[in-house]
C-alpha cells in the first residue's frame, strides 16, 4: 500500500544552490513565503523563531546548518573540522530544548566532522542529505505501519502539525493520515486546533486542504466531546522525545488528549522515528519541558484579547505516560502498549 501522490506534494525544507530554503510557517496560511538561510546562525534563529518546527525537521534543519557553517570556514580559508565547527553546532543544539531530533542530528553530523578526510565539506554535505532522505523514506514505512491498524471507515483526530511541514516530507501522524486515507481506512479527519501557536488550525489544516484530504477543524476544548459522539476511533499524534519506558513529550494538550481517549475506549497511537526515541532518558519526569514567553497566550494573530496586567503559563508540550499509548509507531515496527522491556528490546539499552 502506498499513498497517492496527490496526497504528497510539500517539502518545507530544502538545500538549494549553497543555502538552506525554509517555508515560513509563521505565515501560513496567509502567505506561502521561503526564508533563505545562509549560515548557521540563521538557521539556529529559524529554528527558535518557529519559521521551521517539527522534531524531524528541526533535526533536518540543524544537519544543514553543519553543512552551511563548514561551507562558511572553508571559504574562509579554514579546514571545517570538528573544533572548529563545534561552536556552530552548539548554537544550533541550544534552539529548541525539548526534541531529541536535533540532538541526534547534530551527533552524527559530528560523527562525520571527526573523521580524516580530505574534503570534508562533501562528507558533511553526503550525511545531511542522507539524514532527509532517511526521514522521508522513515515516514512513508511508518504511514503504511499506522494505517494497517485502522479499521476501514474510521475516524481519526490529531494534534498539533506533524505532516510534510514538520518532516522531510509526508509526515509522521498524518502520514499515518494520508496513507489511511489513501487506503480507505480513514473516512473522517478532525484537527484540533492547537493552542497557543494554533498549528493545528493553520498548519494542519492547509496541508490537508492543498493535498485533497477533506477534514474538519475542532477548537481543543471540543475534544472530549468528539469522542464522545462516537465520530472517532483513533487520537494519532507525533512525538518529540520518547523516553525508555515510552512515555512521550508532544505538544501541550497531547497528555488531556489520551486521558479522554481511555476513557471513551478510543485507541491513541504515536508515531515517531527512532531517532525521536531517547533511550536515556528513563521516564517522562526526566524530560525538559520548554517554557516560552507567557506573552504568546495573551491574543491571537497579533491582537491582543486579554488584559494588560495579566500573567500566564505557557509550557510548549507535556508527557503522554506510556499506560495510556496502544501503539507506538517507529520505521523500526509497532509496539503495542510500550513499557521498558519493549522498548528495550526494539531500541536497546541507549542510544
Amino acid at each position: 500500500m502506498s499513498a497517492s501522490s496527490s496526497h504528497d506534494t510539500i517539502r518545507a525544507v530544502a538545500f538549494v544552490d549553497g543555502a538552506l530554503r525554509l517555508l515560513d510557517q509563521r505565515r501560513l496560511p496567509a502567505e506561502e513565503t521561503y526564508l533563505i538561510c545562509t549560515d548557521a546562525d540563521s538557521v539556529a534563529a529559524a529554528i527558535r523563531d518557529l519559521v521551521v518546527r517539527g522534531a524531524p525537521a528541526i533535526g533536518i534543519a540543524a544537519a544543514w546548518g553543519v553543512v552551511l557553517e563548514a561551507a562558511r570556514l572553508a571559504a574562509a580559508g579554514h579546514a571545517p573540522t570538528l573544533d572548529q565547527l563545534e561552536p556552530a553546532m552548539r548554537r544550533l543544539n541550544a534552539a529548541r530544548p525539548t526534541a531529541v531530533n536535533l540532538a541526534w542530528a547534530l551527533q552524527r553530523m559530528r560523527s562525520v566532522a571527526s573523521r580524516l578526510s580530505d574534503d570534508p565539506l562533501r562528507d558533511l554535505t553526503a550525511e545531511a542529505q542522507r539524514i532527509q532522505d532517511e526521514d522521508l523514506a522513515a515516514n512513508r514505512h511508518m504511514g503504511e505501519l499506522g494505517a494497517a491498524l485502522i479499521d476501514s471507515g474510521s475516524g481519526v483526530l490529531t494534534h498539533c502539525n506533524t505532516g510534510s511541514l514538520a518532516t522531510a516530507g509526508f509526515g509522521t501522524a498524518l502520514g499515518v493520515v494520508r496513507a489511511g486515507y489513501s487506503a480507505d481506512r480513514i473516512a473522517r479527519v478532525y484537527a484540533g486546533e492547537t493552542r497557543p501557536w494554533q498549528q493545528g488550525a493553520r498548519l494542519t489544516m492547509w496541508e490537508l486542504k492543498r493535498d485533497g484530504i477533506p477534514a474538519k477543524l475542532i477548537a481543543d476544548s471540543a475534544a472530549a466531546h468528539l469522542m464522545k459522539s462516537g465520530a472517532v476511533q483513533w487520537v494519532i499524534v507525533g512525538a518529540d522525545r520518547i523516553a525508555a519506558n515510552g512515555d512521550t513529550a508532544n505538544k501541550i494538550g497531547t497528555y488531556q488528549l489520551a486521558i479522554s481517549a481511555r476513557h471513551h475506549g478510543v485507541k491513541f497511537m504515536v508515531v515517531a522515528p527512532a531517532s525521536t526515541v531517547d533511550m536515556q532518558t528513563a521516564d517522562g519526569s526526566h524530560i525538559e519541558i520548554e517554557l516560552r514567553d507567557p506573552t504568546e497566550l495573551f491574543g491571537l494573530g497579533g491582537a491582543r484579547n486579554v488584559v494588560d496586567g495579566a500573567d500566564a503559563w505557557n509550557p510548549v508540550f507535556d508527557v503522554t505516560p506510556a499506560g495510556l499509548i496502544d501503539a507506538l509507531v517507529t520505521e523500526r515496527g509497532v509496539i503495542g502498549q510500550p513499557d521498558a522491556d519493549k522498548m528495550r528490546a526494539s531500541f536497546g539499552a541507549g542510544r
